[in-house]
This record gives structure tokens, sequence and C-alpha cells, in this order.
């Protein structure tokens, strides 16, 4: 599994240091707050894969906070946490898109189990064929994913740019800018988004994937692929996989 970017929210800093050394023991890299207010200011710096945060916290509460973070972060991914029996302020967490819901005291083996099943989020097929779109981005949201289309390399780059992109599937031969030069050019901005070629023309373009190959892509799908080729193929990305 890969290395997750994790902030815990809790004003119990006892509590706090201790699940961040489990999940740092785990591998994971850990930032921590003790207040809503300064998760937000904390979220406004930083980008996180993931968010433990508790429900009572001084000043704003942990769900008026999360609320806040999901309106300036629409994607982030967030537990909530909590000792009390507060039902009604959890479900509308939940309602409003928390990941689900985590009772104090945690059980360290289904945290574990819980990091072990978190997937990229944000997939963008890059695919100037219509129907290809269509058909893989149904598969794709059918099995959770949060899904970007971009037409021709000039889209892809921008909307890699943009955020929120955690896997490229991106068509070998685009309009404006082709895959070498979408990756090589998202390469140079510092933007090594793992990226995942296909190509219909895998015999009329070996110079071409020669050059991906030796880019260090991800992985290569030719066309027509079956479809669990490329769940497996961004499934072994989110565990860390070397391609």
């Amino acid at each position: 599994m890969s290395r997750l970017r994790i902030f815990v929210v809790d004003d119990d800093r006892d509590f706090a240091e201790s699940l961040a050394d489990v999940l740092e023991l785990d591998g994971h890299q850990v930032d921590l707050a003790h207040s809503g207010e300064e998760a937000i200011d904390r979220f406004l710096e930083h980008d996180y894969d993931l968010t433990f945060m508790d429900v009572k916290l001084p000043g704003m509460s942990g769900v008026e906070s999360f609320l806040e973070i999901r309106r300036l972060k629409s994607n982030a991914q967030v537990y909530m946490m909590t000792g009390f029996s507060v039902d009604q302020m959890l479900d509308e967490a939940v309602a409003r898109g928390a990941r689900g819901v985590l009772h104090k005291p945690l059980n360290v083996e289904q945290l574990l189990e819980m990091l072990a099943n978190v997937k990229p989020e944000g997939i963008m097929i890059a695919d100037d064929d219509p129907q290809f779109i269509d058909e893989i981005q149904a598969i794709l949201l059918d099995a959770g994913y949060r899904v970007f289309v971009a037409h021709d390399g000039q889209q892809a780059v921008e909307q890699v740019r943009a955020g929120n992109v955690d896997v490229l599937v991106l068509d070998l031969n685009l309009p404006m800018l082709d895959a070498l030069e979408v990756y090589l050019k998202l390469k140079d901005l510092g933007q090594c988004t793992p990226t995942i070629i296909v190509t219909s023309y895998a015999r009329e373009n070996p110079d071409s994937l020669g050059q991906l190959r030796g880019a260090s892509v991800t992985g290569i799908l030719t066309k027509p692929f079956d479809p669990e080729q490329l769940l497996a193929a961004i499934a072994s990305l989110a565990r860390g996989d070397s391609p």
C-alpha cells in the first residue's frame, strides 16, 4: 500500500499522538491539529489523503469544521470520531459526505484494514473517443471512483495541474498534445501523476510506446481490453506496487 498523508484533528493530545504513532508505524505521514479552526487553516495549506476528526472540539465542533472543509475542498476524505452519542450531528456529517464514523476507543485492526482499502479518488480519462470515455467512465463510477474527462492533451495538462487527479488514463493519440508530450510536460511541471497509457495502435506506434516505457509510465493497455485490467491497474497503484 502507498504512503498516505493523514490528518488527525482531536483536542485530546494524548489520544491524537497515540493515533499518530499507530499510523506512522504503518508507514504513513501524519499531521496533527487540536481545534476546528486550526484544522481549517491547515486544509488551506495542504492536501490530505485521509482525515480523522473528533466530533467534540473546542470552538467550532468537528461537524461544523468538517462541513467547512468540504466547502473548501469537496473531495476531502474524512472519518469522524466520537466517544459520545451525538447521532443527529454524525448523521448530518455522513449525509454531507463524511466517509463514516469511528467510535473511541478505536479498534487498531479495523483502522489499519480501512487504510488498506483507501482508493485513489480522482481518475482522469483523456481520450478523444466519446464512446470509449462513456464506457470507461461508467465502469469507474460504478467502482466508486471520482472521474474527470479531457478530450485533448492540453485539457489533460490543465486538469491535472488544477489538482484532485490521482491517476491519469491517457490515450496515446490525442489531439493538440499526444500522450508522450502530455506525460513529459506534466513531469517538467512537477506533476508526476501515475499514468496508464491506452492505445489501439501498439504495432503502428512502437517508437512512441518505447519512449513512454523508458519514461517509467505506470502501464500500457491495448484496445480493446477487458475493463478488469484497468481496475486491476488502478488497484495496483492504490497499493503502491512498482510499475
